[in-house]
């Protein structure tokens, strides 16, 4: 450490370094640490304890006395995530959702701690065996008790062969989900078909696969015979291109599970046992649908390889296989007769999910360590869901004061003072020379008289005119014992109570005034605060620096709540009530929830929400986000998460809108959590209970996702016209987030809420609105040469201006949308005023001189210009093919735009409840996709 950084107090002076080394001396670590944490002999010389920097059961955090140092240890291996499962190498420096030990999905850190010595852990699991590298004081989970149903951790060390490890799987999603059909057909086609042209087919057994035709309503369907086995086999023709893609992870639970109950249909098979089981020659494709069944709570019993004798001259080939844990399926995922008879008539024998310790030994390894950090639970899924601990290490590490600083959330200088209090030295400030810390008396004494105001005020809660005081609490569901942990007092209605009580303990009236205690009256000073509950407001170190007061009558004096004013101590704008309390469960949970009062405070923290703070009297800004920087940063790096309760209306948005418009690093972690009937945490907890506000907190979602659902709710989406009031009254949301990626993240949300299924547009629509928010002139709309369907309008309308003849009634039937760019919606307008193409004749300069008298302003007439001069790219003998093309594209094109909107009212129904609406918009599809497969083999041919 540098003591000219480290030294500095921020207020007069620094800190002599002399008196830095004095005050390291005259505080022995072990001392300092031993009085938060119980420390025990590990060896050495060394002890060790619970590290306090995070939640853990075994000891990792160790304290080297002779170094005057402390350090805290680490964990290794593949990790179950949800996008899959991925090295933990490759995760290291990020954050990722993960599998936690309630299994649910949590955000977690991922980061190196160093080289260390691994162990090897050989664990099997129904034939299976594995190799696993971890440090020796990582932590597993084994079963334990009588009946094998509890937890016990034990370190790699301590492991022994025959114990079993707790295997965690993902809550199940599917139980009460009907497979979409949508997705089974989906799924068919990915394991049964082949591309066709612009589309696909299926390819299915005329006796084996004849059961799902059924899921191809109004299909297409030819009859042949396969070459190879002289089986007859049925195609189902013209079906969508992307049902031989691999479906979005981001897809609907429906979706998701109708395609894997297709594709089981096409490539699984279910044993005469009841296993089931997927094969596949790709590895890749079975990682994905491991993933998939992470994400729809279905387990499954990881890949294995079979190596396949290859013919004579041919190489061996490589078959993979998933089994799937059969209590997690349901019927629907079978669609073929024979695969569910097996699945329901089988006997449900014991899943065997967990994995058994086969040996623990040393080795030579001494490699890079990657682990997790993970809050919820402190534990985390590994491939094969084998739950392990957090890492050890939560990387902390330091001397005495570093420690200080850590523990009770100080600044170096403040620490430094707090230890050379302790050790009872006096310091001496130097800048330039010595200069004496003048303010440090006078805050010094102002925080004295807090105190001894507070103790004055709670003292007087307990008398009989605080009556009305203590029922206000009890109504309130705050008893005696709460009153006294938060520190509410009562003021007396007397004006010179707390006056005369300060003077008597030799407190000054400037003294009084300058902290805001009191004001002064026309007799001398009175008390601020008079007949009011009290609630004292604490800095993160614990001193009492200002009060909040609660008016108890209607018929008082004054506004409904009180604070001190503006004081060398407060400053309202740098408050946050209740931050001394909650400051370390802040830092532990990595979560901090802002309320709107001091009673909503205590709520949360009685209800076990102890993350809980306050404003006091003024709106959560940039200070306060400084605030909770210090309690919510992991090595500079923000990895927590802000939580607002308020109403959901337009402006309780504006107002948490607002309050990060500045900070768009911190809004990637903000949420909210509204209650429905609008009652705040306090009245809520009186209502309904303890359990309703943890379950107010837990049901958060992101700021952004908030407001962007609640703007799109005002608007009826089932016509075009509310579909773009929705997307340019929520597009403004989106362009004000600066983080690129989260932006393009929400605007494809925002595309799929809206049902519009082209993002281009929704983020084209969003870049104009943020170019107009952050002052810059728009860009010219002009036709995007590297667009492709942007150039096809382009050449069409050369041709329509240039040789009308070539294109006649054809162009001027195309429906006018068929056009996107700005420039070619005008001319297409002038074209059609001027009679359209039909009417042009051969073109010439007659044709061009009526479009330009069409033309209703300059730049309409510099566009017919502009169409009329630039040059055709192509020959003139092969303008009419050319032409043709041209026409047959851009109809494709429009065909595509209603694919898009059949897709997503496909994906929006109710398959159950709107079958025969389903099945006709399924039958509209498919004869979309032969449409365009017709209209681009002729631009090919053309």
């Amino acid at each position: 450490m540098s003591a000219g950084r480290n030294r500095l107090t921020g207020v007069a002076g620094r800190i002599r370094d002399v008196d830095i080394a004095l005050v390291r001396e005259r505080s022995p670590i072990a001392e300092v640490i031993g009085e938060h944490i119980q420390l025990r002999n590990a060896g050495g010389g060394n002890l060790k304890g619970l590290c306090p920097f995070h939640d853990e059961k075994s000891p990792s955090f160790n304290v080297t006395p002779e170094r005057g140092m402390y350090f805290c240890l680490a964990g290794e291996t593949r990790v179950l995530t949800w996008n899959g499962v991925r090295p933990i190498a490759e995760l290291a420096g990020g954050v990722h959702r993960v599998l936690a030990a309630d299994g649910t999905w949590v955000d977690a850190p991922f980061k190196s701690f160093g080289v260390q010595r691994l162990m090897r852990l050989t664990i099997s699991r129904n034939g299976q065996t594995k190799d696993v590298f971890a440090t020796p004081e990582h932590r597993w989970f084994i079963r334990a008790g009588r009946r094998q149903d509890k937890r016990a951790e034990v370190t790699t060390e301590d492991l022994k062969p025959g114990q079993r490890l707790v295997t965690v799987f993902p809550g199940t999603r599917i139980k009460r989900t009907t497979p979409s059909p949508f997705g089974i057909a989906h799924g068919i086609i990915y394991g049964d078909g082949t591309r066709a042209g612009t589309g696909s087919r299926a390819t299915l057994d005329s006796v084996k696969d004849a059961q799902l035709l059924k899921w191809f309503p109004q299909s297409y369907v030819t009859e042949t015979r396969a070459a190879a086995s002289g089986n007859r086999q049925l195609l189902v023709h013209h079906l969508p291109r992307f049902f031989k893609e691999l479906p979005p992870l981001e897809e609907s639970v429906p979706y998701l599970y109708g395609w894997l109950a297709g594709y089981l249909a096409a490539d699984g098979h279910v044993a005469k046992d009841g296993t089931v089981m997927l094969h596949c020659a790709d590895r890749a494709t079975l990682e994905y649908v491991r993933a998939v069944c992470s994400r729809l709570g279905i387990g499954t019993y990881g890949i294995t390889e079979q190596v396949r004798i290859g013919f004579a001259g041919r190489e061996p080939s490589s078959l993979y296989r998933v089994h799937f844990v059969n209590d997690d399926l349901t019927e629907d995922a079978f669609l073929l007769d024979e695969h569910r008879t097996r699945f329901t008539g089988a006997a449900k024998a014991y899943a065997r999910r967990g994995w058994v310790v086969k040996s623990v030994e040393e080795t030579e390894r001494l490699e890079e360590v990657f682990c997790a950090t993970v809050d919820h639970g402190h534990a985390f899924v590994l491939e094969d869901n084998l739950l392990t601990g957090n890492c050890f290490g939560c990387s902390e590490g330091g001397d005495v004061i570093t420690f200080v600083e850590k523990i009770e959330h100080l600044g170096f200088g403040e620490a430094v003072e707090r230890l050379a209090q302790r050790a009872g030295i006096q310091l001496q400030y130097e800048q330039g020379g010595y200069v004496p810390r003048r303010d440090h008396g006078e805050r010094a004494r102002l925080v004295e008289a807090h105190k001894a105001a507070a103790e004055f005020y709670a003292a007087k809660l307990l008398g009989p005119d605080a009556a009305v005081g203590r029922r206000f609490l009890s109504e309130r569901g705050f008893e005696r014992a709460d009153a006294e942990t938060f520190g509410v007092g009562f003021a007396p209605a007397e004006w010179e109570a707390l006056a005369r009580h300060l003077m008597g303990r030799g407190f000054t009236a400037d003294e009084l005034i300058k902290g805001g205690l009191v004001k002064e009256g026309r007799r001398g000073p009175i008390d601020r605060f008079r007949g009011r509950l009290i609630w004292p407001i604490r800095d993160a170190t614990g001193d009492v620096i200002g009060f909040g007061a609660r008016k108890l009558l209607d018929s008082d004096d004054g506004p409904k709540y009180l604070n001190t004013p503006e004081s060398p101590l407060y400053k309202k704008s740098q408050v946050l009530y209740g931050i001394d309390l909650a400051k370390r469960e802040i830092s532990k949970r990595a979560q901090a929830v802002i309320v709107e009062g001091y009673t909503d405070v205590m709520a949360c923290h009685l209800a076990g929400v102890p993350t809980a703070v306050a404003t006091c009297g003024t709106s959560f800004g940039e200070e306060h986000i400084k605030i909770l920087r210090r309690f919510l940063l992991d090595q500079a790096e923000f990895r927590g998460e802000v939580i607002f309760t308020f109403d959901g209306d337009a402006a309780g948005q504006k107002a948490a809108l607002r309050a990060f418009a500045d900070e768009q690093k911190f809004v990637t972690q903000t949420y909210v959590a509204v209650q429905a009937d609008g009652l705040d945490p306090c009245d809520l907890r009186v209502k309904q209970g303890d359990a309703a506000v943890r379950d107010l907190i837990a049901s958060r979602e992101p700021l952004f996702q908030f407001a962007l659902r609640n703007t799109v709710a005002r608007y009826d989406l089932r016509s075009n016209e509310g579909k773009i009031a929705a997307l340019d009254a929520a597009a403004p949301i989106v362009a004000a987030i600066k983080d690129v990626g989260l932006r393009k993240r929400y605007a494809i949300d925002l595309d799929r809420w809206l049902g519009f299924m082209d993002e281009r547009f929704v983020m084209q629509r969003i870049a104009e609105v943020g170019g107009a928010q952050r002052g810059r002139p728009q860009p010219v709309r002009r036709a995007a040469p590297l667009d492709p369907g942007v150039r096809v309008e382009a050449e069409l309308l050369k041709l329509a201006v240039q040789r009308p003849a070539l294109l006649g009634p054809r162009f001027d039937a195309l429906d006018p949308q068929a056009f996107t760019a700005p420039d070619h919606v005008t001319l297409h307008q002038v074209i059609a005023a001027a009679g359209g193409t039909a009417a042009a004749g051969h073109g010439g300069r007659e044709w061009v001189d009526r479009l330009l008298e069409h033309a209703l302003d300059e730049a309409a007439r510099v566009l017919v210009t502009r169409f009329a001069v630039e040059a055709i790219q192509a020959d003139s003998h092969t303008e009419e093919r050319y032409g043709a093309a041209m026409l047959a594209a851009i109809e494709a094109i429009a065909i595509d735009r209603a694919i898009a909107q059949v897709k997503s009212r496909i994906q929006r129904l109710n398959p159950v409840d709107e079958q025969q609406e389903y099945n006709r918009l399924f039958g509209e599809l498919v004869a979309l996709e032969q449409q365009r497969r017709v209209l681009r083999d002729r631009a090919a041919g053309s």
